[in-house]
């Protein structure tokens, strides 16, 4: 019974969505664009096939078919339901709904963009290392450098997701253990968690998802946004762990490429694509508001070392300024090159050489 239970309360939160979605003219590929999700992730949700771990993309969703106040509340009671049922131990032969990467909050549709902006920090034969373990999120909210005790707060709030992977579902990690000693990898979502109890540190590339929003609705300009490598050394010791189990997808977000091996390391908005189609380059000022988010997606690579690094974000609103330093809860990140270690997958027979 409980799992006939769990299976309801799935279905009444998929079938909500279902409505919501009916009563717009998109497609789930229109949609899924607008809201910076694949098309199958949203479809999957829409029938009960996986629920959100978070309430985020749910809630834009709704803004997005026109929701109601009431009909986002009912949505909300459903969604914690949903999640909690497919959290409960099921009975064998009776699995839970798949779970389905994080999705972070893409920005509501506004004049001055389209699409999620995508930044792509590429560092390419640099160093970035980092203090402290990995982590999946981290939240702030404060200016650098520190305004004073009578100064007003930052007129902006953002979050950092550190545990992205390449289209949810590719990543490495360098760890120190032998393959016996390694358990199967995790579903993005829960790979924060994983990488700690590993002491894992991210090989190859590290991509930060950051959410910006405005305080109110008065506008903030996202002005620039830099890289300050703090620290390199040789690279981790161990061995590459990739996460990847076959996958795919149509959509390169738009980013900006950064060389840091260049004197003066420049932000250089690249185009994306979407479905074969080229998305053009965006280029920063970019405005924020409470009711006009941004997400931002950081790529960071290193071929050579293991090493520590952060991002400064300057913004202005109403002829103040200021800079966000977007870290790992205060530490740096930490991307380590993994080039000549041994590099494993996991397959039918548990972890497996590459190549």
């Amino acid at each position: 019974m409980s799992g006939e239970s769990d299976d309801k309360d799935v279905e009444e939160f998929a079938a909500l969505l279902r409505r919501l979605k009916d009563r717009t003219d998109r497609s789930y590929g229109a949609l899924a664009r607008r809201l910076n999700m694949n098309a199958s992730t949203l479809h999957r949700y829409c029938v009960g096939e996986a629920v959100p771990l978070d309430f985020a993309p749910v809630e834009r969703f709704a803004a997005l078919c026109g929701a109601t106040p009431e009909e986002r509340l009912e949505l909300h009671r459903f969604w914690i339901l949903a999640v909690a049922a497919r959290q409960r131990p099921r009975p064998a032969g009776n699995p839970a709904p798949e779970p389905v990467p994080r999705e972070v909050p893409a920005p509501a549709p506004g004049p001055w963009y389209r699409r999620r902006l995508t930044l792509t920090v590429a560092v390419v034969c640099v160093t970035l290392a980092v203090w402290g373990s990995l982590s999946a999120v981290s939240t702030h909210d404060t200016a650098r450098p520190k305004a004073s005790p009578s100064a007003p707060p930052a007129p902006l709030t953002w979050t950092a997701d550190s545990q992205v992977w390449e289209i949810g579902c590719d990543h490495d990690y360098v760890i120190d253990k032998a393959t016996k000693d390694v358990p199967p990898p995790p579903v993005q979502q829960d790979a924060g968690a994983w990488a700690a109890t590993q002491h894992a540190v991210h090989g190859g590339q590290t991509d930060v998802e950051i959410s910006v929003q405005g305080r109110t609705s008065t506008a903030v300009v996202l002005e620039a946004l830099r890289v300050r490598v703090v620290g390199r050394t040789t690279p981790a010791p161990g061995t590459a762990y990739s996460m990847a189990r076959g996958c795919g997808g149509d959509i390169t977000p738009r980013y900006f490429g950064v060389n840091l091996d260049a004197h003066r390391p420049l932000a250089l908005p690249e185009p994306g694509s979407d479905m074969g189609k080229r998305v053009p380059a965006v280029r920063l000022p970019y405005r924020v508001s409470a009711t006009d988010p941004e997400v931002l997606l950081v790529k960071a690579r290193t071929g050579t070392c293991d090493c520590r690094w952060y991002l400064e974000l300057d913004w202005s609103s109403q002829g103040r300024t200021g800079t966000l330093r977007i870290d790992d809860h205060g530490q740096p990140f930490r991307t380590s090159s993994f080039k000549g270690l041994p590099h494993y997958w996991y397959g039918e027979h548990g972890w497996t050489p590459i190549g």
